[in-house]
């Protein structure tokens, strides 16, 4: 099993629990961090003995998302450097995720915000505990369209999308749980061990038998122009780089948007 410093890799019998391990930093989903959760994630994936993977995260928080003060090191990016960091960090990534033949779970306490939200949200399932909220608050700290993913319309609805990020206020678990994106709502002190119970009942499963009914269904959406709208939207949330607003943040630097970060986590 390969060694990592920001996420740590737990198997629990036919269960693989990858987890955010920045705990000090709420989680915050830095270059380092994101790489090696796609080493773990592909490791789990390459384990036969492994059915169902679980993403975590340890401490307070599931993530806080981005890491903006690693984000202010490519502050002069250019245009295409941007477009090539966020593609294979952010969007290959995500999808990767979402197109894991085996199960995934998303274990939720604490704050779920921006590339959390999108990462967290490419998971079959998510379990969360009475504490989670959830957030994207990209709209207005930073004036950029959203995340890199935009996964909101197919786990919120189309209305409660648009209330979450005309507003970037906080949605909590268990208005997301009345609206259908979370799974299952727990107390905080159950989360992990009803994670664990879901996962397990999972892995009972035939693999073959689930890895093919998770096709059918990614397929339906897909056929349904699911990922063709992810496509469309990456290149719009690029075009947004360019806009004034955006600019204006960058210009002044990102200690306003990180501080209002802190606020949104608490």
């Amino acid at each position: 099993m390969s060694d990592f410093e920001q996420v740590l890799y737990e198997r629990i019998g036919p269960v693989a629990r990858i987890s955010h391990n920045r705990p000090e930093r709420r989680n915050a989903e830095g270059t380092r961090m994101l790489e090696e959760m796609e080493r773990a994630i592909a490791e789990a994936l390459a384990d036969d003995s492994i059915r169902v993977l679980v993403i975590a995260g340890v401490g307070d928080h599931f993530s806080a998302g981005h890491d903006l003060k690693e984000g202010e090191s490519r502050r002069h990016y250019s245009v295409e450097q941007r477009y090539a960091h966020e593609e294979r960090l952010f969007y290959d990534f995500c999808l990767k995720l979402r197109d894991a033949p085996k199960p995934t779970i998303a274990q939720v306490q604490g704050a779920c915000l921006a590339a959390a939200f999108m990462l967290a949200n490419m998971c079959d399932l998510v379990v969360a505990s009475e504490d989670a909220f959830f957030a994207d608050p990209v709209v207005n700290t930073l004036g950029a369209a959203a995340v890199e993913v935009l996964i909101h319309p197919s786990v919120l609805g189309m209305r409660a999308a648009k209330d979450l990020l005309f507003t970037g206020r906080r949605m909590d678990a268990r208005e997301a749980y009345k609206i259908g994106m979370v799974s299952r709502l727990v107390p905080r002190s159950e989360l992990e061990a009803e994670t664990l119970a879901l996962a397990g009942q999972i892995a009972k499963a035939p693999p073959f038998a689930l890895k093919l009914v998770k096709r059918s269904l990614h397929r339906t959406m897909d056929m349904a122009g699911f990922r063709a709208g992810l496509d469309a939207h990456f290149d719009t949330h690029q075009l947004s780089h360019a806009s004034a607003a955006f600019g204006d943040v960058w210009e002044k630097g990102l200690s306003t948007a990180i501080e209002s970060g802190r606020k949104a986590v608490g």
